[in-house]
């Protein structure tokens, strides 16, 4: 059965970005896809303090909630993540997580040597964020950041789901296009997940 991990990132559990993903979530449960769902809100995660531990084996040393969370996503082979855009970045629940990733950073770069650039994607990655303006740049510095972080995952930005002009909660609601594309992309996420799985065994 394909795995998913559905990764809430908005300070706010019924917030926009949180209505897209519940969405997309939706779209990849009816295509049969088995998704497990994350509010980072919930968990006890620190920053990353630098501590260095994890050049000794690319693990963290900080106690907290981060290992739960790594070890659903390591089970997965898609990644659906959702944040607002704060100061053209993703949100501070969300920086935290992906800061302390670093120690895969360093696992995967430091440890195993592996070629930085090289394409080595186990995993897709759909990106959900909605932002209130609606400036071309909008998304970038997001998008950039998601993108290095799927990449300590070996996963794929496989898709994008960005909502302009939309911020006041509830807002998401009067956008039927969005949560359609949403639902979409969670779908498609399944169907293509569970291609490759078929051509892998056959």
């Amino acid at each position: 059965m394909v795995k998913i991990i559905a990764v809430y990132g908005s300070p706010r559990k019924d917030g926009n970005s949180a209505t897209l993903l519940k969405k997309a979530v939706e779209g990849a449960r009816a295509e049969g896809a088995q998704v497990e769902e994350v509010i980072l809100r919930d968990y006890k995660i620190s920053p990353c303090l630098e501590i260095y531990h994890c050049i000794k084996n690319g693990e963290c040393a900080i106690r907290d909630d981060f290992p739960k969370i790594l070890e659903k996503l390591e089970a997965s082979s898609g990644i659906m993540l959702a944040s607002p855009v704060f100061f053209y970045s993703v949100s501070a629940h969300t920086k935290i997580f992906m800061d302390r990733c670093q120690s895969l950073w360093v696992r995967k770069y430091w440890i195993e040597k592996q070629v930085m650039g090289a394409r080595n994607e186990t995993r897709k990655g759909l990106f959900i964020s909605v932002g209130a303006t609606g400036g071309k740049k909008l998304f970038e510095g997001a998008i950039l950041t998601v993108k290095y972080w799927f990449d300590v995952l070996n996963a794929s930005m496989w898709k994008t789901v960005l909502c302009r002009g939309v911020d006041r909660k509830g807002e998401i609601d009067s956008h039927q296009e969005y949560l359609n594309e949403a639902y979409e992309a969670g779908r498609e996420l399944a169907v293509t997940l569970r291609e490759e799985v078929a051509g892998e065994k056959g």
